[in-house]
């Protein structure tokens, strides 16, 4: 299935039902009091977070939702049905906003986010009766439910995200960590949308995430931009994958972090690693001094994964 991680969905509550207005008439009682009963509420419309989707792709097909709306009122005080709440399953780390501002998110699985709330019944004019109005030939409405347009982006949640220019051997060192298949080739941007792997490890399953290249002015929406970095916020912590046998090695390691500088000074805060790979391609390896913990790697040979596996599944 295709990976979106944007969406705009149209949603609308269900109309409330009416009120009705009725007087109790029985064999020997001609003048009884009102008896309509109220209408039901309409159904509201949720956001429901689920551990197993991993795209909008389905609410980009089918992007309009309409809840149920209430049952009118009856007489002999009998209530109108409310209308049944309708559930939308979206991936975790959903942000949803209308109007341009953030409403909520869904972190975890089966959360709920109300997002267009029913239309309240109307009531009957059983509630009207007084002692100076006996027979009240008053009823209510029922109100119509919120009509909103949701904008939806989804953030992918991961323990770690793995991040690097294009070309760098992203895909690849996340097949070596948690032997998945992803598919790498020697060209830029073979990594399109976030792909997902697993780290076993003796304490817990530990979340990679293999994010689609990273280059100069990305906070500007360059290449593939904001929708690259917007998936690391959610991340834990943070592996600089770099090709060191690219032309300065160190020049992609500080445009890595100024984009994150630039983008969000919350992902300077996030512990991270730098990864120096594709060791087996050198003749002589050269290491370098920086203050982040380094790692030289083979990740197509399988140089130094073992020893990087073990310290992620320590660190995490």
């Amino acid at each position: 299935m295709k990976f979106v991680d944007t969406a705009k969905i149209y949603v609308e509550g269900g109309h409330g039902g009416n009120g009705c207005m009725s007087f109790r008439r029985e064999k020997f009682i001609p003048k009884g009091g009102p008896d309509g009963g109220d209408g039901g509420n309409g159904g509201s419309v949720y956001l429901v977070g689920s551990r197993s989707m991993l795209t909008l792709y389905d609410l980009q097909t089918k992007p309009h939702f309409r809840a149920e709306r209430g049952l009118h009122g009856k007489g002999k005080k009998m209530h109108g049905r409310s209308g049944v709440d309708v559930f939308i399953h979206t991936p975790l780390g959903v942000v949803a906003y209308a109007d341009g501002r953030m409403i909520g998110e869904l972190i975890n699985h089966d959360e709920k986010l109300l997002i267009a709330r029913g239309g309240r019944g109307g009531r009957g004019n059983m509630h009207f009766a007084s002692a100076s109005r006996r027979s009240p030939r008053i009823s209510e409405e029922g109100n119509p439910g919120d009509r909103r347009t949701i904008q939806l982006v989804l953030k992918v949640i991961s323990d770690i995200g793995i991040v690097g220019f294009p070309n760098a051997g992203k895909s690849t060192l996340l097949n070596a960590l948690a032997h998945s298949r992803y598919k790498t080739a020697d060209y830029p941007f073979t990594t399109l949308a976030p792909n997902l792997g697993v780290l076993k490890s003796a304490k817990r399953n530990i979340v990679l995430a293999d994010m689609p290249g990273i280059i100069e002015d990305a906070h500007k929406g360059k290449g593939l931009g904001i929708q690259f970095l917007r998936h690391i916020e959610r991340t834990r912590f943070l592996v600089l994958v770099i090709d060191i046998t690219m032309h300065q090695p160190l020049k992609q390691y500080r445009s890595i972090v100024k984009e994150f500088e630039q983008y969000d000074q919350g992902l300077m805060k996030k512990p991270r690693i730098i990864i120096f790979n594709k060791i087996d391609l050198l003749n002589r390896l050269k290491k370098y001094n920086i203050k982040e913990r380094t790692f030289y790697v083979s990740a197509l040979r399988g140089d130094g994964i073992k020893e990087l596996g073990e310290y992620l599944s320590n660190e995490n």
